[in-house]
């Protein structure tokens, strides 16, 4: 696998904010000749917000494409109602169709995915951020709490006034996570720091990934109040923490993807001094062509900073100078020198 830590991540495509795409579906390549001479069809059901959102779902996107240019795989992507009521009924319309493997997007889908493979038996299932609960399921895990270290050490280092904060989509444990790691890594390097936190929305109300307008008065508040980075692991309401560092002329950390090249607007690049990579476009890929090898569920894969499954991008050069201390920092945690916490 490519290093990811100090490396961009390309940029996801789709453009938009998802929306209500009830069962709104987008098929790619489906009828292609080499796609169909391979005999590989993919489908992958989207979070909540779809394609579009310039992080998480993009990021899975970018790697069906590549499954699609490389193992010339026939693709599918659906997405789910704004409420993500009807993941289940996505999943057996890309089973009924044909679609074998077929990967959920987000740990939401984790009880959907344990129905549909057992209705679907000889169907290989995937779901990402949720463990693997049977026989023909696949768990893509991350260790979004390291590479979320790495992003307080940046944040810590950078921040002159020893004040930074995080805006979390959810509260629930995955996101927890990020914010584990982002403070571990912020009082590695300023034991004394000051660090605001805040969740848009509580667990089980999925609409803090797709509310902008909460994103940008949380951290506006933060930035009032004299943070000068704030990091954010909100999906799309992160455009709303870009927009507040932009009117307020200070940083910003995004997440997922990396955000300086997916985030089209001019003025909110600038203000991305870099962003948490979470490769789901590596495990994605992976997952689909190991599958064409003849790989079969059961088991869980694990991304962290030891298979760079994590890290930081370089997209700007903000961080270029902070480097060694970086480094230092993901070689610490692969040695086992540093364990960096998954709770608060």
């Amino acid at each position: 696998m490519a290093g990811v830590l100090l490396m961009a991540a390309a940029a996801c495509g789709g453009s938009g904010n998802g929306g209500d795409t009830s069962a709104s579906t987008a098929s790619s390549g489906g009828t292609s000749s080499e796609a169909s001479k391979s005999g590989l069809k993919v489908g992958l059901a989207f979070d909540v917000g779809g394609r579009g959102d310039k992080s998480f779902n993009d990021a899975a996107y970018a790697g069906l494409e590549k499954a699609k240019s490389e193992l010339k795989a026939d693709i599918k992507e659906l997405s789910p109602a704004a409420d993500g009521s009807n993941r289940g009924e996505l999943l057996r319309q890309l089973a009924d169709a044909g679609y074998n493997p077929i990967i959920g997007v987000g740990f939401a889908y984790g009880e959907d995915i344990k129905k549909a493979a057992e209705e679907y038996p000889d169907i290989q299932f995937a779901v990402v951020d949720s463990a693997s609960n049977a026989p023909n399921v696949t768990g893509l895990l991350f260790a979004e709490e390291q590479g979320s270290y790495l992003a307080g050490v940046a944040a810590a280092t950078k921040a002159k006034s020893g004040h930074v904060g995080f805006v979390g989509g959810v509260e629930n444990d995955l996101i927890k996570k990020f914010e584990a790691g982002f403070v571990a890594g912020v009082k590695s390097v300023k034991a004394d720091a000051k660090i605001d936190v805040k969740y848009l929305t509580p667990d089980g109300d999925f609409s803090g990934f797709k509310a902008p307008d909460k994103g940008k008065v949380a951290a506006e508040k933060m930035f009032q109040d004299g943070a000068d980075i704030v990091y954010h692991a909100a999906g799309d309401s992160g455009l709303g923490v870009f927009q507040a560092a932009a009117a307020a002329g200070k940083k910003a950390i995004g997440v997922d993807s990396d955000q300086r090249q997916t985030v089209k607007e001019a003025d909110l690049q600038s203000v991305i001094m870099t962003s948490m990579l979470k490769r789901v476009d590596v495990a994605v890929f992976e997952f689909v062509k190991a599958f064409q090898g003849g790989a079969k569920g059961g088991s869980n894969t694990v991304y962290d900073l030891k298979v760079d499954g994590v890290g930081l991008s370089t997209t700007g050069g903000e961080i270029d100078d902070i480097k060694d201390k970086l480094d230092a920092a993901k070689k610490d945690i692969v040695d086992g020198k540093i364990t960096v916490p998954a709770k608060p």
